[in-house]
């Protein structure tokens, strides 16, 4: 009977033990449900603090070299290429014989013109003798002056047919492009080569608005060429344009000296002074992704116990991917980079370290 009962209490106990053992892992394991809870609810995001730092004001733009010069030589008239004196390649003066065309036949308009010129000459002095006797009348004197003249201009209009048929080039440069070959038919306006004039290049960049009343013609200009990293260049600004395109940008071409290593199409970056000649300035900056809505919205979103605020800042100038903040932030605050997607002014964040 004693036994009994110690059996009776040892699992009452064990009973208990269980019991209190159950009810404890489930307290646990509510209470750590519930931070997960938590921490469902807040979203997820990436901060910076904000800090002055030394940025550098000066204003670069990209672009592309473009020839001083370019055009494409065509034919003034109709005919068969006889010969092609140059190759692509080969340096050309302006005004140099760069093809012939066939003239037998203009030669035969040319002697026929020259005839017709010298019956005219004899008609109009014998007209011209005999009105002196009245031997004809005024008309008829001012129809053989006119007959003349006109026997005079069809001499000179087939003297420019025989100079058309040796095709010259307009400008000086390098033939890009050679179009035709001996016993290719042409017309007029037929293109048949390409020269380009590379002893100087221009480099063709957009300047943004901010940026383009701080720039002026004649003003230097240091610029890097990428595939040419070790040579340093300048230009000089030879335009800027009176009006901007449809995204506020105003192209703007540079000028620059060709030392035997540039080429038309080359990628390059001008490099703008426009802080008179200081390369770098103290200031408040944030990356430009830090903005709802872009720039111009002036919201960001800021850290503060625990949870986003949207607040209003006066953005300044833009530094490549950094903004000046000129209102609204001071240094150390915590600025929201990522995440603004999802946040709304009070949602609860958590900082992703």
């Amino acid at each position: 009977m004693k036994k009994t009962l110690i059996y009776i209490v040892i699992a009452a106990v064990l009973v208990g033990l269980a019991a209190y053992k159950i009810s404890s892992n489930k307290s646990k394991q509510e209470a750590e449900v519930a931070e997960v809870a938590k921490e469902v609810d807040k979203i997820n995001v990436n901060v910076i603090t904000v800090q002055y730092e030394s940025i550098n004001t000066d204003y670069t733009a990209n672009g592309t070299f473009l020839p001083k010069q370019e055009m494409n030589q065509s034919s003034e008239i109709s005919g068969r290429i006889v010969s092609v004196l140059v190759k692509e390649g080969t340096r050309v003066g302006a005004g140099q014989t760069l093809a012939t065309i066939k003239r037998d036949a203009i030669d035969v308009d040319v002697s026929q013109a020259q005839n017709n010129l010298q019956n005219a000459i004899i008609d109009n002095q014998r007209y011209e003798n005999a009105y002196k006797t009245g031997g004809v009348t005024k008309q008829q004197l001012d129809n053989s002056r006119l007959q003349l003249k006109n026997a005079q201009a069809a001499v000179r209009a087939q003297s420019v047919r025989i100079s058309d048929t040796s095709i010259r080039a307009g400008i000086s440069g390098t033939i890009n492009k050679k179009m035709v070959e001996p016993g290719t038919v042409v017309s007029p306006g037929t293109p048949m080569f390409e020269i380009v004039n590379i002893n100087s290049l221009k480099l063709s960049v957009l300047v943004d608005e901010s940026q383009v009343g701080k720039i002026q013609l004649g003003q230097q200009v240091a610029i890097n060429v990428n595939v040419l990293p070790e040579d340093s260049f300048s230009g000089r600004i030879t335009f800027i344009a009176p009006k901007s395109d449809a995204s506020l940008n105003f192209p703007v071409e540079i000028e620059v000296q060709n030392r035997g290593n540039l080429k038309a199409g080359m990628y390059a970056t001008a490099i703008f002074q426009t802080n008179n000649g200081a390369e770098t300035q103290n200031m408040l900056t944030v990356p430009a992704t830090a903005f709802v809505n872009g720039v111009s919205s002036g919201q960001i979103f800021v850290a503060q116990n625990g949870v986003a605020k949207l607040i209003k800042v006066t953005p300044g100038k833009v530094y490549g991917d950094k903004v000046q903040i000129l209102n609204g932030l001071k240094n150390g605050d915590q600025v929201i980079t990522s995440g603004q997607i999802n946040l709304d002014n009070g949602s609860k964040i958590n900082i992703i370290k």
